[in-house]
């Protein structure tokens, strides 16, 4: 795909479509609806909040993202999902329990009025919950043209320009590339024949896809991350974007590592464990779940530290994550990390942190 020389200016209404409508999507559309209307700041937001700086330091030109680049207001954002529960916004942000009634109150009618369709479900991608809002077919292939179907009425109904997807759902089972993902042509057998390779959020990513919706996927499953996904995404010039909202924990280690390898510290131990009560947490209990986001969180420090580039100061790095449920915590994770550094002629430290964050507040 090319790269655009000029880009154009936003005009009409902007769909977000999301894929799972519980603590993630609720608190992300109720942000935008209280922002939008002056009752809250949309801190954490890089358009809303950050700048970008134009020439030298010393220039002092730095303009909100949001001023300088041509993005579309809140104000024409509208929001659609998908769930296996048929609870409308209101009511599932309610049941997610992360947003208090001061928030949710003043913007109750609006919440409710953004009710999910019916959403793509087999159970065996993820094994701890049991959907009773979801779509019935023959097979993969007609669910995917069912959500194309529900792209095409969301866009009509809500006179929209353009429109985007962003993964919300549960982390699915760890599933690799097979001869199903190498190719658009084997996909598309593979769903005509139910091939179980392909799972419920690749059934989504196929159907944005084939209406050129952008798609970005908000967890750690395979997704788009196949060979037939972006053969398809390319010929059809749709963006692809995303592996995990990389929240909490790995956020954690997003920032430190970088610092680590800046100032060519070794590490030669990082232990992770975290305790979290939410729907995350409980589909996460399930070990083949878990696979998933652990091979997610693992990968994160190879891809910054470079242990080949690096061997001496991270070939041997010993690298181990838990994840616990625990329900009284909900959406209040806990991450604690233990990292083993060594610095000038190998002298051993250790950093211990301690992270009390709101999962879907990140």
């Amino acid at each position: 795909m090319k790269q655009p020389e000029n880009i154009q200016k936003p005009k009409g209404k902007l769909g977000v479509l999301l894929p799972g409508m519980g603590a993630v999507a609720t608190t992300t559309i109720a942000g935008v609806m209280l922002a939008r209307r002056g009752l809250a700041e949309p801190t954490g937001s890089l358009t809303q909040c950050a700048t970008i700086r134009l020439g030298k330091r010393t220039d002092d030109r730095a303009p909100l993202i949001r001023d300088f680049l041509p993005l579309a207001s809140l104000d024409d954002v509208v929001f659609g999902s998908w769930d296996i529960f048929p609870d409308d916004a209101y009511e599932a942000a309610k049941n997610a329990e992360v947003l208090q009634d001061r928030h949710l109150d003043p913007i109750r009618e609006e919440l409710s009025a953004v009710k999910p369709m019916k959403g793509v479900f087999f159970p065996e991608y993820v094994k701890r919950l049991n959907g009773t809002h979801i779509k019935s077919s023959a097979n993969k292939a007609m669910l995917v043209e069912e959500i194309r179907e529900d792209i095409r009425r969301f866009r009509k109904e809500n006179g929209c320009d353009r429109v985007v997807a962003v993964w919300c759902g549960s982390t699915e089972i760890h599933i690799p590339q097979g001869p199903v993902h190498q190719s658009v042509a084997a996909f598309e057998k593979g769903l005509e024949t139910n091939d179980r390779a392909i799972s419920n959020s690749q059934i989504y990513a196929w159907a944005c896809i084939k209406e050129r919706v952008p798609f970005a996927n908000g967890a750690p499953n395979l997704t788009v991350d196949f060979p037939a996904a972006w053969a398809l995404a390319r010929q059809l010039s749709v963006p692809l974007a995303g592996k995990d909202f990389k929240t909490g924990q790995t956020l954690m280690k997003t920032i430190l590592a970088p610092g680590f390898k800046a100032r060519m510290l070794g590490v030669k131990g990082w232990f992770s464990t975290n305790i979290l009560g939410n729907r995350d947490g409980e589909v996460l209990d399930d070990p083949d779940s878990f696979k998933t986001k652990e091979v997610s969180k693992l990968g994160v420090l190879d891809y910054i530290l470079q242990p080949k580039s690096y061997p001496k100061l991270y070939g041997d790095l010993y690298h181990k994550v838990r994840i616990n449920y625990y329900p009284p915590r909900g959406d209040a994770k806990e991450g604690w990390d233990n990292i083993d550094l060594f610095g000038w002629l190998g002298y051993p430290m250790q950093i211990k942190v301690d992270f009390l964050c709101r999962d879907s507040i990140l």
